[in-house]
């Protein structure tokens, strides 16, 4: 938190230049818009997207029915990195974390009985932003909606994906060109359509503090703006059609301060690059609660968290919201959680007065002067990033990656030693058994149903007017006068697959290769490091040494196409400062690879991590591949991540040696693998390779 006052008073604020602003007026710390909530509640837009577009269509139709005010589309990670379901790189995760879309068709079952003219569609997709922002236009124009009446967001934001969330395809300066070329469409053809939402939310669940979340968020933004600019457009008239998302977390002063910061700094930025009218500089944000906030233990609990978030985005100011279900840290949200969190909003309307006054925060003294003190520690952070030259500068160097995974693992270690409160979790724990959330699955057949889809699709399609179509793609990645959205747009009428399209533009692009580091000597031991599950590890270490005259060795894989590495790369600087030999597979191993890894560099212990719900397929095609080259010892093999407890025997039986939920305290992490060696007869001689 910016500041540890435990009162505020007129003294605080005195100097403060913006307490005379009203709501709706520049700079907008107090919200965009004089009536707020009064004259139109925030929009409740939940997060959907699961296996098939007709499991996700009936969805959709679900939560418009129950109160659902505009649809919020999660795409599966085939779909995000570029991949037909039918690759051998996407089959495990086909329909895990989204919905899959490989054409046009799907995309049309998505929306199917869905009027696209009356409701507003937010779709959250950067590296494969082109096959299908231009499914979806297709799929409208298929229905009767004209172009320029569809109204929503794409979030066509390719910078974060490069230092958070890793779905990008592309490497930089071709996703640059990219997402401009979707700018540029949309702003000719879809004007009701927004462009771009620049997202610092996933900044925040990578670890980012408020102050640092709001920096990287509007050093991308910026970059946006004077790329755009080069192109000749308007600021005037680009910017409104412009959206920002935010994470929103459990410190509930600071989120609200934060919203309100992100206003003020938002404003001075546009009007520093020429932008004149009170449109242009109004910021408009979607927020969402934090996934990382959840806790697996007494799930319940999550949701008041949630709730508190909730109240912290209204009060910040939010336009839309999304609240994440209550058992999302153990499983897919059930039809049950996913109710309860969207009826949460809805209390929050309807029976909690928040819609009647706007900006209910406006003149507090601690309030004005937490919003105040957040935006200087956001410019203090700009500054440092233009002293590199950019933020493109900044994220190629390594500055993005290194600052954010500092404060994970500050973060992490502050949970571990009990600075930070989590009840049920470090301290307050229940001796009784838990309540557990009830399972939902999901019918995995996805990737069937979309192998056949793709196998009817190319079976009545014209191949020449596809053939002739890709081709026409790849020329116009060639000419830097091409629109590359209008290209697409040609190829997905002929019925190109996203796969196809994404393949053509690799003829002219190159692909971004994945990679993972991580901080091998950091200083966040202080409270750790008299624990007495920190004093077992390092003495079961220096006992290792003794007995096989070297450090433990342990390998650390995602698995699959799960991008999400801040567990993976928090864990690792961990083991690493505890006396592990510590090496990370690139991002997107496949678990042949990974098993080849293993074989040419003998490790002790092989540690995934995997988020994407596909551990059950990739960890069993791993496992086969490893026997497949059996030497005289196989490594003990951990595993992270959301695990249903379902799912915990037949991943014992495939011969996972343990299983780590989430929330489990790095020390105990370490101990178990440690006495896992111990116990078990290590016989690897061979030298670690070692990346320095």
């Amino acid at each position: 938190m910016p500041s540890h006052k435990s009162f505020y008073t007129a003294a605080d604020i005195a100097h403060l230049e913006h307490l005379h602003h009203e709501p709706g007026e520049a700079p907008f710390i107090r919200g965009p818009f004089t009536e707020m909530y009064r004259h139109k509640p925030w929009t409740i837009r939940q997060y959907t997207g699961f296996a098939s577009s007709v499991e996700t269509n009936r969805a959709f139709k679900k939560t418009l029915a129950e109160g659902g005010q505009g649809l919020s589309l999660a795409f599966d990670l085939p779909t995000h990195l570029g991949f037909d379901s039918d690759h051998p790189a996407a089959q495990a995760d086909v329909g895990r974390t989204g919905v899959a879309i490989d054409s046009v068709e799907d995309m049309k079952q998505l929306f199917d009985g869905i009027d696209l003219s009356k409701v507003s569609v937010s779709m959250t997709m950067n590296g494969a932003v082109l096959p299908v922002m231009a499914a979806f236009i297709v799929a409208a124009e298929e229905q009767g909606v004209s172009p320029r009446q569809l109204r929503g967001t794409i979030q066509n934001d390719i910078l974060k994906e490069f230092m958070v969330r890793n779905t990008y395809i592309f490497e930089p300066h071709s996703s640059m060109r990219i997402s401009t070329d979707v700018v540029e469409y949309l702003h000719r053809e879809l004007p009701q359509f927004n462009s771009m939402s620049i997202s610092g939310y996933h900044f925040k669940e990578a670890g980012a503090e408020p102050a640092l979340e709001l920096a990287l968020t509007l050093a991308n933004a910026c970059e946006y703006l004077d790329t755009i600019s080069q192109r000749g457009l308007d600021l005037n008239r680009f910017c409104p059609r412009l959206s920002f998302f935010f994470g929103v977390g459990m410190n509930f002063f600071e989120e609200i301060a934060k919203l309100r910061a992100a206003r003020l700094l938002w404003s001075q930025a546009v009007e520093q690059r020429g932008a004149t009218s009170a449109k242009a500089r109004r910021m408009k944000m979607h927020c969402q609660t934090s996934g990382w906030s959840l806790s697996a233990q007494e799930p319940e609990n999550n949701l008041m968290r949630t709730t508190l978030e909730a109240m912290a985005a209204v009060f910040g100011g939010t336009q839309s919201l999304h609240t994440n279900s209550y058992d999302e840290a153990l499983n897919l949200p059930t039809p049950e959680a996913a109710r309860l969190a969207r009826n949460t909003q809805l209390i929050m309307q309807h029976e909690a007065g928040l819609c009647d006054i706007a900006d209910p925060w406006g003149g507090s003294y601690m309030m004005e002067n937490l919003t105040h003190e957040t935006a200087q520690k956001a410019r203090s952070y700009l500054a440092l990033i233009e002293q590199q030259g950019g933020i493109i500068a900044a994220l190629n160097s390594g500055w993005v990656d290194q600052q954010i995974h500092k404060r994970a693992l500050q973060t992490q270690s502050s949970i571990d030693n009990g600075q930070t409160t989590i009840i049920g979790v470090n301290c307050y724990q229940t001796r009784e058994t838990p309540g557990k959330a009830s399972a939902y699955t999901v019918n995995y057949d996805a990737f069937k149903h979309q192998q056949q889809q793709l196998s009817t699709l190319k079976q009545s399609r014209d191949p020449l007017q596809v053939q002739q179509a890709l081709l026409q793609l790849s020329q116009a990645a060639a000419d830097n006068k091409a629109n590359l959205l209008e290209a697409t747009i040609r190829a997905i009428r002929t019925r190109a697959t996203l796969g196809e399209c994404t393949q053509a533009l690799l003829k002219q692009f190159r692909r971004h290769p994945g990679n993972l580091d991580f901080i091998r000597h950091h200083n966040n031991d202080d409270q750790n490091s008299h624990s007495l599950d920190r004093q077992r590890v390092l003495t079961a270490i220096r006992q290792f040494r003794r007995n096989h005259q070297r450090a433990p060795s342990i390998l650390l894989a995602k698995l699959g196409l799960d991008g999400h590495d801040r567990g993976i790369k928090v864990i690792a600087s961990n083991l690493k400062q505890v006396g592990f030999d510590v090496e990370l597979a690139p991002l997107f191993s496949s678990p042949e690879q990974v098993a080849m890894m293993c074989r040419s560099c003998q490790y002790d212990a092989l540690g995934i991590s995997l988020l994407s719900g596909a551990h059950l397929p990739l960890m069993d095609k791993l496992i086969k591949a490893m026997q497949q080259h059996r030497t005289d010892q196989q490594p003990g093999i951990f595993l992270g991540g959301i695990i249903p407890d379902q799912d915990i025997e037949p991943l014992t039986r495939m011969g996972v040696s343990k299983i780590f939920k989430p929330a489990t305290p790095i020390d105990s992490l370490s101990l178990e693998i440690i006495q896992h060696l111990q116990s078990a007869p290590v016989g690897y001689q061979q030298t670690i390779q070692k990346h320095r």
